[in-house]
């Protein structure tokens, strides 16, 4: 009898008990948008990364502790680190069987953080190899640490060491894009205004670029920066176009308010995060931000390292009448004022 009665009961229960689908596919539904919230947060402290790409197109994702659930604390202020900064930027060609460090760019962030200095250095110029002595091009720096795998970070170790013992400055941070990073980061951002003072014929696919300003989506930026061979002065000349593109994806950026943005922030770091490496060094990303916002209104000054005209035939040998000021002008925080006395090493971006 009391079996009987336990059975009723429990079936009265099961009718009443709601369907189990309906309630699970709600659960899966919060799971979801609480993940998606956490990745907005992480996403949001991230605009060191609008830095590097407003810079020559590099990128970093750099996750963040999740959103709190309940009753957030105000958020602490950032303190903005103080002195010059300098962020190693490089271009990656990722050819068959071997990685070379296409562009190199050196981010000069002042003191005032009055605007930003890139300085560009060609990939074929010749460095120190410590402790065996000697030289080496700068980009095969990049590609015997990297090896034919694709371990970026240690070529981006390799020549973050070079470069600062060639200048004597510490390099803060900095981050690697390869190619196919460069063409998504273009048509991610509704392509890249680019202005030449000659036009350019591709070897690779016949493409021309006519003299004068254009804008450029993602195969055409690429198939640009990859251009050396008829140009006037070959890999130089790719360095000052690199530059160009630099400053016309800041421009773009600015326009476009991604820097301030973190839904715009976020979708452009997820488009392109994969085909990134990155490294803050001894600083926090929000850091990194503070210190590079105040530079983005003014127009950047790209600057060329200063090499000698001739080829060795091995490589480029730092010029010994304009190298040694430059290096201690940027060693003393003084760029500005060397690239008003020196005009021709200043690359016009319009």
């Amino acid at each position: 009898m009391i079996e009987d009665e336990l059975r009723a009961a429990f079936a009265r229960l099961e009718e009443s008990t709601p369907p189990v689908g309906p309630v699970r596919a709600a659960v899966d539904r919060a799971v979801i948008s609480r993940r998606r919230r956490r990745r907005r947060v992480r996403l949001a402290g991230t605009a060191l990364a609008v830095a590097a790409v407003a810079l020559v197109g590099f990128t970093a994702m750099a996750p963040r502790p999740p959103a709190p659930t309940a009753a957030p604390a105000p958020p602490t202020p950032v303190p903005e680190p103080g002195g010059a900064l300098n962020l190693l930027l490089l271009g990656v060609d990722q050819s068959v069987g071997s990685r070379r460090a296409d562009s190199v760019l050196l981010v000069h962030l002042p003191a005032d953080r009055s605007r930003l200095h890139l300085v560009s250095f060609p990939r074929d110029l010749l460095v120190p190899v410590p402790p065996q002595g000697g030289t080496e091009k700068l980009n095969a720096t990049f590609s015997r640490a990297a090896g034919s795998g694709t371990d970026l970070a240690a070529g981006y170790r390799a020549t973050r060491q070079a470069v600062a013992r060639l200048t004597g400055v510490r390099v803060d941070a900095g981050a690697v894009l390869t190619y196919p990073g460069a063409r998504e980061l273009t048509d991610a951002v509704g392509g890249v205004p680019v202005c030449l003072p000659a036009p350019v014929r591709s070897v690779h696919t016949e493409r021309r670029f006519p003299a004068g300003c254009q804008r450029l989506d993602g195969a055409a930026a690429v198939d640009l920066l990859r251009q050396r061979y008829g140009l006037r002065d070959g890999g130089l000349d790719r360095d000052r176009n690199a530059a160009r593109y630099a400053a016309g994806l800041l421009r773009q950026l600015r326009e476009q308010g991604t820097a301030t943005d973190p839904a715009q922030l976020g979708r452009l770091l997820l488009r392109i995060g994969p085909a990134v490496t990155a490294d803050t060094g001894d600083l926090s990303l929000p850091a990194l931000v503070a210190a590079s916002g105040r530079t983005a209104a003014a127009e950047p000054v790209a600057l060329a390292f200063p090499v000698r005209d001739e080829w060795n035939g091995r490589g480029y040998e730092p010029d010994p009448e304009l190298a040694p000021g430059f290096l201690e002008a940027l060693r003393a925080d003084r760029l500005a004022q060397w690239a008003a006395e020196h005009p021709g090493q200043v690359t016009a971006l319009r």
